[in-house]
């Protein structure tokens, strides 16, 4: 089982990684490329870079508004 958490964990810290560096790039490199460069047709517009961790933010805190909820629900019946 170790070694599967092991696996698990390398491929979600690879996929974080990915992540930042895409993100990371569209934001701070990205702006220094003339608009007519060829690499601007891998990113999505500049707004979406605002646009996408605010959505994601958002439904991570209603995710976590939830749960939490839930949990004060589910435990509220147990002492009753």
């Amino acid at each position: 089982m170790e070694s599967a958490d092991r696996a698990v964990g390398f491929i979600l810290s690879l996929i974080s990684l990915s992540i930042f560096s895409y993100y990371t790039f569209w934001v701070i490199a990205l702006p220094l490329f003339y608009t007519d460069h060829f690499v601007h047709k891998y990113f999505l517009p500049r707004e979406y870079a605002i646009i996408i961790p605010v959505f994601a933010g958002v439904g991570l805190i209603c995710f976590l508004c939830m749960f939490v909820g839930y949990v004060m629900l589910k435990s509220k019946k147990k002492k009753a």
